[in-house]
């Protein structure tokens, strides 16, 4: 054979085998990749970022580092949907747990006369005994009470030293809490005094370690001031103490700011101290203090509870009567108030001719001003106790001032005034030695005709008086007041701003629920006489019944809240119907909020019903007699304020249930179970979730 045909023949091969394995090598490689991003897309997808493919032929390597057995045994869950289990070599690893945060270790010691306690939490390692028997060589009379708890986490670095600081503190300071930390100790004791209490924190900033914070919180008793005193003068030399005295830092800020309001300049000495008569000392002495620059000059005087003002020379005795009446009467309790106007030839005569006059003045908030001159205490007093029976308690302020030498029949007077001012819903009364003036204006269309008659009859047909008194419907209680309809529309006013809120979960109001109740109750109590239903509602999560009773709670939770708010609801009921009304789509977030909702409902009376002429009526039970219309008659749609709300008889039949439309809020004639039992006008609040 030819050596050229042979080497033809090898080179062939030879290029055959090449190409083979180049091919084998390109589909190898091929494989490889298609394998490695199939892989790494999966794991991508599975939330396995943190896990590395590396592909070796048909083998696949997974490398990194899982952040628990649970993810890494997912991970490989995830390359074995992939490839076959037998082709992945496992090379991931597993983060070491987290370790645990060491406890903070503290012991707070408290010491006083009835002995030593403490509690805390400390190292297992510190020795609880010895502790102990440290501290039961500073009082061994008592037991020492150990509320301490251990644990047997590290102990911190500069824990020894903190508790050994701690307790050679507790020794010197038989009066004191320690609070101990493993970088901090607090010191909080009582010291006999100013200059004990600098020692004590001398001492302490000495000894503690550098690697400690301090906190000392020393106090020391105020001096004993008797007695209590404090002068304030305003007259030509300028505005001055005399001398100044507070029980508190808050109370020498307010005596001070109420000096300077009237004219004194600077920073007063002002001593902080004990034996302050009355906790209201700082109110006693700003009052005296507002009286005397309104009288225009002068001194007043605190000794204990005893209260001098001095007027200046020359103050008028209308003025000085007025002011001093007023201090009188605004005064705290124990405090006693003695007034002297020094007199001259001149201010003498002036006085005989101020005319004598007691005023009685009703504000538009219904508050009660009583001014003027009685003769004792005890017409004072009478005044006083006729005024608040009249108009309340809390609504009278009595300013009058004592004066012997008034006309006869003066208290008679002046009580016939306070009970003429009643007929008023805002204006004054002024009894004069010879004359009534009664002004102002009422929302009684009787009450000139009721004075007239007063007066008349208990002064005596020879006696002057004048009547100028206006009437506005505007302040008639019965006029005034909102017609059904009208209420219901300010009720979705408020609940449009704000809505009816509860503690989520349960059917406890929360704070903003109550201020809702508390607005909605004042709307309701200018009303006329109606009929609510208050329905809660609720989204369908949770079961049915529990929904359901979550609702009624809620209602129920509304109708107390009403009462306690002192509305009458003798018309009210409170009905859960849980999830069956829905009035938006359940499916979202915002549907389901307002699905959880208060519907105050108006219960409107069913129209009457005429009778054939054969037939008779049905007679009334005798629950309902005396509230019935009589026969023939159609009840009306709001029943007087003078007359109590109309009784329905308890075994009366119910009529059909109306359902409000769906995002309506009006009543259709679809019977539905569980629904408001008479035509409603509802006035939604939504709530908070359930």
């Amino acid at each position: 054979m030819r050596i050229s045909s042979i080497l033809s023949i090898a080179a062939i091969f030879a290029l055959v085998a090449g190409g083979s394995t180049l091919m084998a090598v390109k589909a190898a490689d091929l494989i490889e990749k298609r394998s490695k991003t199939e892989v790494a897309d999966a794991l991508l997808a599975n939330d396995h970022a943190w896990a590395s493919v590396h592909v070796d032929g048909l083998q696949v390597q997974l490398t990194g580092t899982a952040p628990d057995e649970a993810t890494r045994f997912r991970a490989l869950s995830v390359v074995n949907g992939i490839v076959d289990a037998e082709r992945v070599i496992d090379h991931m690893d597993v983060a070491d747990a987290a370790a645990i945060k060491a406890p903070d270790f503290s012991v707070e010691i408290l010491r006083n006369s009835t002995g030593i306690s403490l509690i805390g939490l400390i190292p297992a390692a510190t020795d609880r005994e010895e502790l102990i028997e440290s501290l039961k060589e500073l009082d061994s009379e008592h037991e020492i009470t150990d509320m301490l708890n251990s644990s047997e986490a590290e102990v911190p670095p500069g824990w020894d030293a903190a508790l050994e600081f701690g307790i050679d503190v507790l020794r010197s300071l038989p009066k004191s809490k320690i609070s101990i930390g493993a970088d901090h100790v607090t010191v909080s004791a009582l010291a006999d005094s100013p200059e004990e209490k600098q020692q004590i924190e001398a001492r302490l900033a000495k000894q503690v370690p550098k690697a400690l914070t301090l906190s000392t919180r020393i106090t020391a008793p105020r001096p004993v001031i008797t007695p209590f005193t404090l002068r304030f003068i305003i007259d030509d030399q300028g505005v001055r103490f005399d001398a100044c005295s507070a029980d508190s830092p808050q109370s020498r800020a307010a005596i001070v700011k109420a000096a300077q309001q009237a004219g004194f300049a600077g920073e007063p000495d002002c001593t902080i101290g004990l034996g302050v008569p009355s906790p209201s000392w700082s109110k006693a002495v700003v009052t005296g203090i507002a009286a005397l620059k309104k009288l225009g000059g002068g001194s007043i005087t605190y000794s204990d509870a005893d209260v001098t003002l001095v007027a200046l020379e020359g103050t008028a005795q209308g003025q000085f009567d007025r002011i001093s009446g007023e201090l009188e009467a605004d005064l705290p309790d124990l405090f006693s108030l003695h007034s002297v106007l020094p007199k001259t030839a001149k201010n003498g005569e002036a006085a005989e001719q101020e005319p004598i006059e007691f005023v009685a003045t009703l504000s538009p908030e219904s508050k009660v001003q009583l001014r003027g001159r009685l003769s004792n205490t005890r017409e004072r007093e009478a005044v006083y106790s006729y005024a608040r029976a009249r108009f309340g308690n809390e609504a009278v302020y009595g300013a009058a001032r004592l004066d012997q030498d008034l006309p006869q029949g003066w208290p008679l007077r002046v009580l016939i005034g306070v009970q003429a001012l009643a007929e008023l819903s805002q204006g004054s009364v002024v009894v004069k030695s010879d004359v009534i003036e009664v002004r102002g204006i009422t929302g009684k269309p009787e009450a000139r005709a009721n004075i007239t008659r007063l007066l008349s009859d208990k002064l005596g047909s020879s006696q002057d008086y004048t009547i100028d008194v206006t009437y506005e419907k505007r302040l008639d209680p019965v006029a005034s007041l909102l017609k059904p309809e009208q209420c219901v529309q300010q009720l979705n006013a408020v609940q449009k701003e704000r809505k009816i809120s509860f503690e989520p979960g349960s059917a406890d109001l929360d704070a903003k629920g109550l201020a809702v109740i508390a607005r909605l109750a004042e709307i309701i109590k200018t009303c006329a006489p109606l009929k609510l239903e208050i329905s809660g509602h609720t989204d369908s999560q949770g079961r049915e019944s529990m929904n359901k009773a979550l609702s009624q709670s809620r209602a129920d939770a509304v109708l107390q809240a009403f009462i306690a708010q002192k509305v009458l609801t003798s018309g009210m009921s409170a009905v859960g119907y849980g999830e069956s009304t829905p009035i938006a789509d359940n499916g979202t977030e915002e549907g389901r909020e307002a699905n959880r909702r208060i519907e105050f409902n108006l219960i409107l009376p069913q129209p009457a019903q005429t009778p054939p002429a054969e037939q008779k009526p049905a007679e009334p039970s005798d629950t309902a007699q005396q509230d019935q219309p009589q026969q023939g008659q159609t009840p009306p749609p709001v029943p007087n304020v003078s007359q109590p709300p109309a009784q329905f008889p308890q075994n009366a039949p119910l009529p059909p249930p109306l359902q409000p439309a769906a995002g309506t809020g009006q009543a259709t004639n679809a019977p539905a179970p569980q629904q408001p039992s008479s035509e409603t006008q509802p006035a939604e609040a939504n709530n908070e979730q359930n």
